[in-house]
């Protein structure tokens, strides 16, 4: 730590090792501080990675459901009209072509 080589201070166990008795109170702050904040920084990846994870699942998920949802054709079939509407449907054609419907 002293060295400022955060790598190697990595390779040699900083996020597992306590300060050592014989150690002043300053380098015993600068040792927890140091494992404290890259202990922070690793957790914060996971959490990044696990959300990039679950975003990625869900828009496979999406893409997967909107590919087995068949498409509806509009152009080849009208779509049935309710019968009171028929009816006033067939009234405007029927007074539109001049013979009322009886």
């Amino acid at each position: 730590m002293r060295e400022d080589d955060l790598d190697r201070a990595m390779d040699l166990g900083l996020l597992e090792t306590e300060p050592c008795p014989a150690c002043d109170a300053s380098c015993a702050a600068a040792l927890t501080d140091a494992r404290d904040a890259r202990r922070r920084a690793l957790e914060a990846r996971e959490r990044y990675r696990a959300r990039g994870a679950r975003l990625q699942r869900r828009a496979e998920e999406l893409r997967a459901k909107r590919a087995a949802t068949p498409a509806v054709d509009i152009g080849t079939k009208a779509p049935a009209l309710p019968a009171a509407a028929a009816a006033a449907l067939a009234r405007a054609k029927a007074k539109a072509a001049g013979s009322e419907p009886k």
